[in-house]
């Protein structure tokens, strides 16, 4: 094995990023995520290791935040009295709970640690299972998301050196928050391909946002419909992200890993197994040595089945991370822990059978020429 890989703790000296017990965002998905790479064994404490998170200083967080929405976040995460709506926090998407910045300071300082990490050459690859709150907006909290974790990465990279980013982004939902922060800024290229937002939140993500004055070309949405399989989603994907990644030949590939797409998601309706994701991290992994000289930082993302889907899936990311075929059963010390500690079963397979295809593969296969009309003259690429 020849690449240096980490893991990114969050760390169980800060407070959980934790909605409540009745939200769809559980925190558990991340221990359980980081229990199952355990046990699967990639962790050799050597070329592959963990390493704590820090916390996002404020100086950090308002490279990408306004100073007066930081402020807010903290006075109403401990219990002080305002109109916290004008800030999209409350009832809903992203109610308030105690030590919020503080847990969402760790979310984005994990990032910021993968980001350090990877820039600096202490590790080739860095993933943060924690992060990937890829909604969050300069002045509001959406989506569940606090602090946008994944562009304050961006912006520390780009702040420290890096000329060229590139920001891929698989979850269900379209990146919004990442695109707008850097909608006019050329030096990042952003590619999102979700769930049409015509079916589904934040309602944006259309092929004809593309970026603004210098950046024209520089923000690519590929909007599948609902019900869109494993091979139509990967022909989209192979088909858009490394022609484009390895033209715009990035310092850092960045990338967001909701798996949210996946056909048992209770709040989506794009229908990929555990066999797509496997093919998606392959060919990340190949085009951030191709076209990014292997630096590659991982962030998480949604996922909502969060015991059945999300630890097999970010096992998967991380077992192409960090070259390891990954085995066809799940552990059963895995199964019988989550069993035993959460109270539910989970598949005993890492990578999940075929489903029937619903979807409309010839749609698809429309947007996608529709995205290459628009978007790859700009880089120098033929339709």
């Amino acid at each position: 094995m020849s690449e240096r890989v980490e893991l990114v703790v969050y760390g169980n000296d800060a407070p959980a990023y934790d909605h409540g017990p009745e939200h769809p965002l559980r925190p558990a998905r991340v221990s359980l995520t980081r229990s199952l790479i355990t046990e699967l064994g990639l962790l050799d404490g050597a070329s592959v290791r963990e390493i704590a998170a820090r916390d996002a200083s404020d100086e950090e967080l308002l490279t990408v935040h306004t100073e007066h929405y930081v402020e807010a976040v903290r006075a109403a995460g401990h219990g002080r009295e305002g109109e916290w709506y004008r800030y999209g926090l409350g009832p809903g998407d992203n109610p308030i709970f105690p030590m919020m910045h503080e847990a969402s300071a760790r979310v984005a300082g994990a990032s910021l640690v993968a980001a350090e990490a990877v820039w600096t050459g202490r590790a080739e690859h860095a993933f943060n299972p924690s992060g990937g709150l890829h909604h969050a907006m300069p002045d509001r909290a959406s989506g569940f998301c606090v602090y946008d974790d994944p562009a304050i990465a961006i912006r520390w990279l780009l702040d420290h050196g890096a000329e060229r980013v590139a920001y891929v982004d698989v979850d269900v939902h379209h990146g919004d928050g990442v695109q707008e922060v850097f909608y006019g800024d050329s030096r990042v290229l952003t590619i999102s391909i979700h769930q049409d937002g015509r079916t589904l939140f934040p309602g944006t993500g259309a092929v004809s946002e593309t970026g603004r004055g210098e950046a024209v070309g520089t923000a690519v949405n590929v909007p599948v419909l609902p019900y869109t399989g494993d091979e139509a989603w990967l022909r989209a994907f192979r088909e858009i992200v490394p022609p484009l990644v390895t033209a715009w030949r990035p310092d850092v590939l960045v990338t967001q890993l909701g798996c949210d797409t996946h056909t048992t998601d209770p709040l989506a309706w794009v229908d990929l197994t555990t066999r797509a994701y496997r093919e998606a991290a392959r060919t990340l992994h190949a085009l951030a040595h191709q076209a990014a000289g292997g630096r590659w930082v991982a962030t998480g993302g949604g996922g909502y089945q969060w015991a059945k889907v999300v630890p097999r899936a970010w096992a998967i990311y991380f077992a192409e991370m960090v070259e390891r075929d990954v085995p066809e059963d799940v552990p059963l010390s895995f199964l019988e822990m989550v069993q035993w500690e959460m109270g539910v079963s989970t598949p005993d397979v890492l990578i999940d059978p075929p489903v029937p295809n619903r979807g409309d593969d010839e749609a698809v296969a429309r947007v996608v020429e529709q995205v290459k009309r628009a978007l790859f003259p700009a880089h120098g690429l033929r339709p």
